[in-house]
């Protein structure tokens, strides 16, 4: 069965996003950048938000970019020809692989753990992880962790009730300091 994975950037205080919006200390070098492109190989469908899916549109046509160097024009080819599915009340249509979602969160998850077919279910976008976490869907959680404190802004981990036990699979410690934690939700 497909794995549903939650994996950003992250402060060292928690936050995607700083409190002035800004995430410009997520910006990964070349080690990062390979890490994030191998990541994104393992994913079968990305689950997104209407902010995230605004952002990433810039790689529906970042190929046509000449100043692109080989491992950005790979990263936007595996992100073109990934199924994302898009879950708005406000978008009408979108572009390229992407389809905005037919149902709920559980629905559409559930449609494509059922489905044949390898790669994980990623899900993007706090305010979604949120709301899949609520639901007790995720099964990884898989931050970048990185040596600055923001103070605040908008939180990785969701806001919860419940507890939640985790058991550490794996930890990357990159040139630049930055961890990768790999943590799989007890069931």
């Amino acid at each position: 069965m497909r794995s549903v994975t939650y994996s950003m950037g992250v402060s060292l205080d928690g936050y995607i996003v700083g409190p002035d919006g800004g995430f410009d200390w997520t910006a990964p070098d070349e080690e990062i950048f390979r890490f994030v492109t191998d990541e994104i190989r393992a994913v079968g469908v990305h689950l997104l938000g209407r902010r995230l899916y605004e952002t990433m549109l810039y790689w529906e046509t970042a190929d046509q970019d000449p100043s692109l160097d080989a491992s950005l024009l790979e990263w936007a080819a595996l992100w073109k020809q990934l199924p994302r599915v898009v879950f708005s009340t406000t978008l009408q249509a979108v572009q390229g692989n992407a389809r905005l979602a037919a149902g709920g969160l559980a629905e559409e998850i559930e449609r494509w753990r059922a489905e044949p077919g390898e790669g994980d279910i990623a899900i993007g976008g706090a305010a979604l992880a949120a709301e899949v976490a609520a639901l007790g869907l995720i099964d990884e959680y898989r931050p970048r962790v990185y040596p600055v404190l923001v103070g605040g802004g908008i939180p990785f981990f969701p806001r919860r009730e419940r507890r939640v036990e985790l058991e550490l699979v794996e930890t990357r410690t990159f040139i630049s300091r930055v961890v990768s934690l790999r943590y799989r939700v007890v069931r």
